[in-house]
């Protein structure tokens, strides 16, 4: 055989080989890498589309962790107002108690002096009448003398 046949021969079956395979295989091959891309390209545009969804979305948080915020130290300084005014207003009863308390114990002092006084009173008019007993050297009639005795202790 002829070199210049074998070369015209694998030319001629290279030039097959290139229409077989620009008819047949690069056709689907390059859908397969056309869809390839499209599929790359909407992934790429998903995750943009994630990332700006991500950073709304923290934006969001971020401003209803501020509203929060702001709610809290709100309620906080109220729930302080309201302590102090409880605290006032039991402050207020205690020094209301301790005033009727000191009060009470002021009235009872004074009766228990009044009747102190009471029983101090029956003590020196019955020593007074012993003692007029002794000096008439005779039985005094209580009854009769009642009279005596109550301006005796009013005097007193």
């Amino acid at each position: 055989m002829n070199i210049n046949a074998t070369l015209f021969l694998q030319a001629i079956v290279f030039a097959i080989l290139v229409w077989f395979t620009m008819r047949f295989i690069w056709p689907p091959m390059m859908k397969a890498l056309d869809e390839r891309a499209a599929k790359i390209a909407e992934g790429l545009a998903a995750a943009d589309k994630a990332k700006s969804e991500l950073a709304n979305a923290n934006k969001k948080v971020d401003e209803q962790l501020a509203l929060t915020r702001g709610e809290t130290t709100k309620l906080l300084a109220d729930a302080e107002k309201r302590a102090a005014a409880i605290v006032a207003a039991a402050a207020g009863q205690a020094e209301e108690k301790a005033a009727k308390i000191v009060a009470d114990a002021h009235a009872e002092a004074e009766a228990q002096s009044v009747r102190a006084r009471e029983a101090l009173r029956e003590q020196v008019a019955a020593l007074a009448v012993k003692g007029a007993e002794q000096i008439l050297q005779r039985e005094v009639n209580a009854s009769v003398h009642a009279e005596l005795l109550g301006r005796l202790k009013t005097e007193l």
